[in-house]
C-alpha cells in the first residue's frame, strides 16, 4: 500500500548557516545572535537583488559541502539536529547493555548497529532480497504479477498503481482508501519527455545506471536499462503531470471498489488487494482513465519485461542498504546525477539518518526531552494567535471579495487548529522487530507495521492529533483535511525561531513560516476546503473569479523567471507555495505593525530599521546555495521555488519592502502598480 497523497502543503525550508552576529540590542553577547552582518554584500542594492545583498556574502563563504546538493538554513538546522543531537542520543544508547527486546531504545540501538554492520552486509549481498526475488521469477501469468506486484507494496516496492489511506477529502473525520499513479523511477514524467540535453542525459545515465545495477546484483535480464526506461516512458504519458495532481476536484473520484474492475477487468483485482488486505466498499481514484490505460499498458507488455521492472523497483528501492557496490552506484545517479551531489556522506552520518528515517517518532520523543523548551511552545501560541487576528483583520479590507465570503473565511480562520513541538499522546512502536545483522529485514519489519497500522485507519475515524512530521523535522505544514497548522520542535530553533534575536528579526523569520502556513489554508489547493476540512466549495463564483485572475497573474510572473538556460520556474506547479510566501510575508510584517503599537518605535540596530530587518530576517531564512542538477530537478518535480527566488519574488509586490529600502521605481526589484499582485 505505496502511496503518496499530495494533501500536506508544507514550508520545505532549507537549512541556514546560524552564524549571526548582531543581538538585540542590549543582548548578553554569550546569547545566540540574531543576524550575521557579514553575511551581506554591500557591493548589491539590496532592491535590485535582495538576495544578493542580504546573502552575497554567505553564499561565496558558504560553498556546498561535497556531500550536498543545497546548502543553506534548512540544511544547516537539520545536520544540527540529526548529526549532532539525534547522534548523541544514539551512540549514548549504543553504549547502554542488555536493553529490553521491544523497547524504543533497543530498536533504535540495534537498527544503529544493523546499519553500521558492514561486514555482515557485505557477507549476505543481495540475499535479503530472494525471497521477493524468487515470487518474481515464479511470476508465469498476467494474474500472478497483480498479485505479486500487490505482496511487494506491502512493504514499500513501488508499482504501476498505489494504495493509501487519508481522510476522505468530501467527509473529514473518516478515513478512505486512496488509489493514484506510481512507479515512475525518474520521479515525474517531464523527465520522460524532455527535449533538452541535460534530460536527455539524465534518460541516458539512467540507462547506464541500471544496467551496472543489474550487472553487480548477478540478475541475467538481456539491456535492463532500455527495457525499463522505454516500459517506463510509455507509463509516463499516461499518467497526470504533478500540476495535474494539485487539483483536489478533479483527484477525487469515489467510487464502488468493484468498479476497478470494469476499467480494467483484465487485472486481478482481486487478488492484488487481498494480498494487501485492502477490499473497501469504496474507493477514492486519483483518475479514471490512468487506471484503465495503464492496466492496457501492463496487459500488453511482454511477462518478462514486467518481470525485469520489478526486480528493478526491488533493487533500487533496497539499494542503500546492500553491499558497497550497488549502494555506491544507486547514489551515483539518484545523487551526483540527479542532484549534483559529490560525495557520500560518511556511514556514521548516514547510519544516524537512516534510524532517524525508520525510528523517527521514538527519537522524537528523546529529542523533545532533551531538546525543546516548554517556554517555545507557549511562545509559538502566542504568535499563532497573532498572526490569526491580522488575517482576519486583513479579509475584513479585501475588496476583491464579497461579505457573504468573507463571513465564510472568518469561519475557516477560527476554526484554525495547531500543533505544536511534538504530539500529545505517543504511538506504540513495540510490534516492529529490529534485530542486529537484519538490516533488510529491519526495514521490512518497519513496512509492515506502517502497512498494518494503516490498514486499520479504513473506515475508521481520522485521528486528529496524528502528526504528518516527526518532532525533530526542519519543516512545517498545513493540512486542509484536518484545517490544521503544525510546527515541529526541529523548526523552532535560530535562524526560524531565536528567543534573543530582536522582533523584527523573528516576525521576518518564523513568524512569516506561520503566516505561509496559515495561507495554505486560502491558496488555489485549500481554499477549496471549508472549515471543516472537507472539499466543498465556500464562495461565491464572482469571488471566486476574482481569486483566480489573482492566482494566474502570480503564475505569469513565476513563469517568466529563468533559473538556469531552458528551465523556468512553473509557476502553476508552485503556485500555492508561492502565494504562501507572499501571505506569510503580508501577514508577518502587519503583525509586526500590530504588535509595535502604543510602543516607542524601535531604535535601529547596526544601523538597520526595523523595517528594514524584518526583511533581512526573511532573506537569513531563506539563503542557499544549489547544484545547478539540483536546480532542474526543483524546476521539475518541487512545488516550491528555488531559495533565491522564495526571497525575491514576492518583494517586487510589496510595497512595504520598497519603503523600508527606498526603493526607486527604476530599481531591478520593482514593479508598478499595475502589476503588482496582492491577494491576502
Amino acid at each position: 500500500m505505496k502511496l503518496q497523497l499530495p494533501l500536506l502543503a508544507a514550508v520545505t525550508l532549507m537549512t541556514a548557516c546560524n552564524t549571526n552576529t548582531t543581538t538585540q540590542a542590549g543582548a548578553d553577547s554569550t546569547k545566540t545572535p540574531a543576524f550575521e552582518l557579514s553575511s551581506i554584500d554591500s557591493t548589491v542594492k539590496p532592491c535590485d537583488d535582495f538576495d544578493g545583498f542580504v546573502n552575497g556574502n554567505w553564499k561565496k563563504n558558504n560553498p556546498i559541502p561535497s556531500t550536498e546538493s543545497r546548502w543553506g538554513a534548512f540544511n544547516v538546522l537539520d545536520k544540527q539536529n540529526k548529526e549532532v543531537r539525534l547522534k548523541g542520543i544514539i551512540l549514548t544508547l549504543a553504549d547502554e547493555k542488555d536493553l529490553k527486546k521491544g523497547t524504543e531504545e533497543q530498536q533504535i540501538s540495534d537498527f544503529y548497529r544493523s546499519f553500521l554492520d558492514t561486514a555482515t552486509i557485505e557477507k549476505l549481498g543481495i540475499t535479503p532480497l530472494q525471497p521477493y526475488l524468487d515470487k518474481i521469477n515464479a511470476i508465469k501469468s498476467f494474474a500472478d504479477y497483480a498479485k505479486v506486484s500487490g505482496e511487494l507494496q506491502n512493504i514499500g516496492i513501488s508499482g504501476a498503481f498505489g494504495f493509501g489511506v487519508d481522510a476522505d477529502a468530501r467527509n473529514s473525520k473518516m478515513n478512505a482508501v486512496y488509489e493514484g499513479q506510481d512507479g515512475l523511477s525518474l520521479g515525474e514524467k517531464s523527465y520522460y519527455e524532455r527535449q533538452d540535453s541535460s534530460t536527455k542525459d539524465v534518460r541516458n545515465e539512467f540507462v547506464k545506471h541500471v544496467d551496472k545495477q543489474f550487472t553487480q546484483a548477478g540478475f541475467k535480464d538481456a539491456n535492463p536499462g532500455a527495457t525499463i526506461l522505454e516500459f517506463e516512458t510509455k507509463m509516463a504519458k499516461l499518467q497526470l503531470s504533478n500540476v495535474q495532481l494539485r487539483d483536489p476536484v478533479k483527484t477525487y473520484n469515489k467510487a464502488a471498489f468493484s468498479e476497478l474492475k470494469t476499467l480494467a477487468p483484465d487485472y486481478d483485482w482481486d487478488a492484488y488487494s487481498e494480498i494487501q488486505g485492502i477490499k473497501p466498499d469504496t474507493l477514492i481514484i486519483q483518475d479514471k482513465p490512468y487506471v484503465k490505460s495503464v492496466a492496457a499498458l501492463l496487459k500488453s507488455t511482454p511477462l518478462e519485461t514486467l518481470k525485469t521492472w520489478m526486480r528493478w523497483q526491488t533493487l533500487s528501492h533496497f539499494a542503500s542498504y546492500l553491499p558497497k557496490p550497488i549502494d555506491s552506484e544507486n547514489f551515483h545517479f539518484f545523487a551526483t546525477v540527479m542532484h549534483g551531489t559529490k560525495a557520500q556522506k560518511p556511514r556514521l552520518e548516514r547510519s544516524i539518518r537512516a534510524t532517524d528515517g525508520i525510528m523517527g517518532m521514538p527519537l522524537g520523543k528523546l529529542f523533545v526531552k532533551k531538546y525543546f523548551p516548554e517556554s517555545s511552545k507557549q511562545k509559538v501560541s502566542e504568535m499563532i494567535e497573532n498572526v490569526r487576528t491580522v488575517y482576519g483583520e486583513r479579509v475584513d479590507g479585501l475588496t476583491w471579495m464579497s461579505d457573504s465570503t468573507k463571513k465564510m473565511a472568518h469561519k475557516k480562520l477560527a476554526s484554525f487548529t495547531y500543533k505544536i513541538g511534538y504530539p500529545d499522546k505517543w504511538k506504540d512502536y513495540s510490534t516492529i522487530d529490529i534485530k542486529p545483522g537484519t538490516l533488510i529485514e529491519n526495514i521490512v519489519s518497519a513496512s509492515h507495521f506502517t502497512h498494518k497500522e494503516t490498514l486499520d485507519k479504513i473506515g475508521k475515524p481520522v485521528d486528529k492529533s496524528e502528526w504528518g512530521m516527526t518532532p525533530q523535522t526542519v519543516n512545517a505544514y498545513y493540512n486542509p483535511l484536518n484545517n490544521e497548522v503544525v510546527f515541529p520542535a526541529g523548526i523552532l530553533q535560530p535562524p526560524f525561531f531565536n528567543a534573543d534575536a530582536d522582533d523584527a528579526i523573528n516576525y521576518g523569520g518564523i513568524i512569516a513560516v506561520i503566516g505561509h502556513e496559515f495561507t495554505h489554508g486560502f491558496d488555489d489547493q485549500g481554499s477549496q476546503f471549508d472549515a471543516e476540512g472537507n472539499l466543498k466549495n465556500w464562495w461565491t463564483d464572482a469571488d471566486r473569479k476574482n481569486f483566480m485572475a489573482l492566482s494566474n497573474k502570480y503564475i505569469r510572473y513565476f513563469d517568466g523567471i529563468e533559473v538556469l538556460p531552458g528551465f523556468h520556474i512553473n509557476g502553476a506547479l508552485t503556485i500555492g507555495e508561492n502565494t504562501a510566501d507572499l501571505g506569510g510575508l503580508t501577514l508577518a510584517y502587519y503583525a509586526l505593525v500590530k504588535s509595535l503599537k502604543g510602543k516607542p518605535e524601535p531604535k535601529p540596530i547596526d544601523g538597520y530599521t526595523w523595517k528594514q530587518r524584518f526583511f533581512l530576517g526573511w532573506g537569513q531564512v531563506w539563503h542557499g546555495n544549489s547544484t545547478e542538477a539540483a536546480l532542474r530537478n526543483q524546476v521539475q518535480t518541487d512545488p516550491h521555488s528555488p531559495a533565491r527566488n522564495r526571497i525575491n519574488g514576492p518583494l517586487p509586490h510589496l510595497k512595504e519592502f520598497a519603503e523600508a529600502w527606498g526603493c526607486g521605481p527604476d530599481s531591478k526589484m520593482m514593479l508598478p502598480d499595475s502589476a503588482r499582485v496582492v491577494i491576502w
